[in-house]
């Protein structure tokens, strides 16, 4: 009697996806849990400290740094899980340490490239970017912190070993140390200058735990020794190129489109509309963070299950997915219109509270954000990074347009009104592309 195959990762079952998926989500949630009510307190503390006016303009500071942060970096953590499976499932070492080796040299490589960019951008443009000259000091310094502590790498590590904990964990050091940072600041030093202070100790005492729990795993040991030539790594890693290029461009196109629309209104209207408008981006941002949250904890099972699947089975995977993530959309709007007003009031005080209309239209984006993050995870997953980049393009040119016609009209909630309309774009175009891959692939 022959004996049946034993199933493959590529061909795990939909339940085992979502299984692993929910078990890796759990351990995520757990670490935003703490991120989001420590974030009320320690943005709670800046906005009563600093005022509205100061608050834009360290708001302004963070904005454009992290913006120049992103344009820069590369996504690693997704090569290292895209083309990290194979080799662990084969128990190939000394690939998968070539593999760490190869991400992590573009993580220094780009923030070598940034700080040097970061630093002549500011030098140019400070006035643009709403920097005073007496803090220009604290924002190179801040920037090139920003930059140095990139932590894709063992990110990318702790998730393709399926250390879920450890790296909620090392995310959890973000909002204590700024939680301890911003109370020390109100106490000692209630300025701009002290809350970047606070700022940049949780990207270090972060991007730390994170080295800290790969060394410990042996993987820094590991990663180390694998030496090799670029062409012998292209050779081994077929497309990992183009899918490095593809997943830095549309992640840089998502990311810095959150930021450029608060520079734009500093520019536009003034440090108080900025503060305002932060404010409003920070709450309805924890959709953003929800929906990255689903696509970190999806990606490497989606990349195990999907890589073989026929039409039918991954149109399955989308619909059922797609659904799970919009009935969470739904929900959390729905709470943001109940209670986001008050939350506004509650964290920065009643001059605040004219940010509401900002903050409804920005969590409609991320709403929209969420219910089709299944859709840019799977067309990750099947390599096809290069048409994410091309709708997430579409979507930025139709943010701008829209945010400088509707501007005029409506302030601030007009630039809100523009992040929509590139989010509505977005998830219509996701959904065509997606349709085409469930009937074209072989």
């Amino acid at each position: 009697m022959t004996q049946a195959p034993a199933p493959s990762p590529t061909t795990k079952d939909f339940g085992g996806v979502l299984r692993s998926a929910a078990r890796n989500l759990g351990w995520l949630l757990a670490s935003r849990s703490v991120l989001a009510i420590l974030s009320l307190f320690y943005l709670g503390f800046a906005t009563r400290t600093l005022g509205v006016v100061d608050f834009g303009r360290f708001a302004l500071i963070t904005g454009a740094v992290q913006a120049l942060t992103t344009f820069v970096g590369f996504q690693t953590w997704q090569i290292i899980v895209q083309y990290g499976v194979q080799p662990l499932h084969d128990g190939d070492s000394p690939r998968l340490a070539r593999l760490f080796r190869l991400a992590a040299r573009l993580d220094l490589s780009s923030a070598i490239l940034g700080a040097l960019l970061t630093i002549g951008i500011l030098q140019i443009w400070a006035n643009a970017f709403g920097i005073p000259r007496d803090l220009m000091h604290y924002t190179l310094v801040f920037a090139v912190i920003q930059l140095l502590t990139i932590r894709s790498t063992p990110l990318g590590i702790l998730r393709l070993r399926d250390k879920f904990s450890l790296s909620a964990l090392a995310d959890s050091m973000t909002p204590v140390i700024r939680f301890v940072g911003a109370g020390a600041a109100m106490l000692f030093d209630p300025t701009i200058r002290g809350f970047m202070i606070a700022w940049a100790a949780a990207e270090l005492v972060t991007a730390a735990t994170y080295w800290i729990m790969v060394w410990r795993s042996g993987d820094f040991a590991l990663m180390l020794g694998g030496r090799s030539g670029w062409r012998a790594l292209v050779a081994e890693n077929p497309g990992v190129v183009k899918f490095a290029l593809s997943t830095n461009a549309s992640a840089t196109l998502g990311l810095s489109s959150k930021q450029i629309p608060l520079l734009l209104v500093g520019a536009s209207i003034g440090p108080a509309a900025a503060g305002a408008f932060r404010l409003a981006a920070q709450v309805a941002q924890a959709l953003a963070k929800l929906s990255q949250l689903l696509s970190r904890a999806a990606f490497p099972e989606i990349v195990r299950a999907v890589r073989t699947a026929a039409p039918e089975r991954l149109r399955y995977i989308l619909v059922r997915t797609m659904l799970a993530s919009s009935a969470a959309a739904l929900a959390i709007l729905a709470v943001v219109a109940l209670i986001g007003e008050p939350m506004l009031k509650l964290v920065g005080g009643k001059s605040f509270g004219s940010a509401y209309p900002v903050l409804l239209w920005l969590a409609a984006a991320g709403c929209f954000d969420l219910a089709t993050v299944s859709l840019d995870t799977v067309l990750t997953a099947v390599n096809r990074a290069g048409t994410v980049f091309a709708i997430r393009v579409v979507g930025v040119v139709l943010l701008f347009i829209g945010a400088f016609a509707l501007m005029p009209l409506y302030g601030s909630s007009g630039v809100a009104m523009g992040v929509a309309i590139g989010s509505v774009a977005v998830a219509i175009l996701l959904g065509f592309a997606a349709a085409n891959l469930t009937r074209s692939r072989p």
